[in-house]
């Protein structure tokens, strides 16, 4: 199927199950601004797909045959000419062991199969427009996650030695999956402040996006799992 041309955010949907793939297909195009390219039921077909139409964003299922979402996402956030597609995991989250592996692997956010259709539009813009999307519910899951983990961060030195003292506080705050204006009222700073430092912090730790950026925190040992709290400062320039 030929892209729209009247719309401003081209999605390609992958997902193994055609009932699924037809419900958001009806739902996506419901909305004025957003159209359906193409759909691809294996992963290999979504890379394909994605290599060929250059998409804004993929619904990207994980559990697909021949090439799993996972794999799928890596190679298409990996390939030069496809890195400016952002890609939005769906999936059943409380049962999927594969959300971490997602968000090393690229994922720009995640949405439930059983979320809300207008949040499910509204996802889609959110990360079309270059933003990520992490829930306060993924974030802490995410802690869990590294809690649970015996090995200590890593690579914890050279980078956070780089950011100042305010820098490290907004990274705590994005941590803590709190939401840029969330953020500026913590710190009694305004929005377009937070997102400068947002944005530095971003080159600092060399991050994609939001989420690769929490994913960041605790690996470089910004945010020490299991206390919600930063290790001493070495930096505070």
């Amino acid at each position: 199927m030929m892209p729209a041309t009247d719309a401003s955010v081209r999605v390609l949907i992958a997902d193994d199950e055609a009932l699924v793939r037809a419900g958001f297909r009806v739902l996506v195009e419901s909305a004025s601004d957003l159209s359906v390219i193409a759909e691809a039921d294996t992963g290999a077909q979504a890379v394909r797909l994605a290599r060929q139409l250059r998409p804004d964003v993929v619904l990207m299922d994980i559990r697909m045959p021949i090439m799993d979402g996972l794999e799928a996402m890596r190679i298409i956030v990996a390939d030069p000419d496809t890195a400016a597609t952002r890609v939005l995991v769906v999936t059943t989250f409380d049962q999927d062991e594969h959300v971490f592996a997602a968000l090393h692997g690229g994922a720009s956010g995640f949405v439930l199969k059983d979320t809300r259709p207008e949040d499910l539009l509204a996802a889609i813009r959110i990360v079309a427009v270059g933003d990520a999307l992490l829930t306060p519910s993924i974030t802490r899951r995410l802690i869990a996650e590294f809690a649970q983990r015996p090995q200590p961060p890593t690579a914890r030195g050279e980078e956070l030695s780089r950011l100042t003292e305010r820098e490290r506080e907004v990274l705590l705050q994005v941590a803590a999956g709190l939401s840029n204006s969330e953020i500026a009222r913590q710190l009694f700073v305004g929005v377009t402040t937070v997102k400068t430092h947002v944005s530095r912090l971003l080159a600092k730790l060399g991050a994609r996006d939001r989420a690769q950026l929490v994913v960041a925190a605790y690996e470089f040992g910004a945010v020490l799992p299991g206390t919600g709290s930063l290790p001493p400062a070495s930096n505070s320039s």
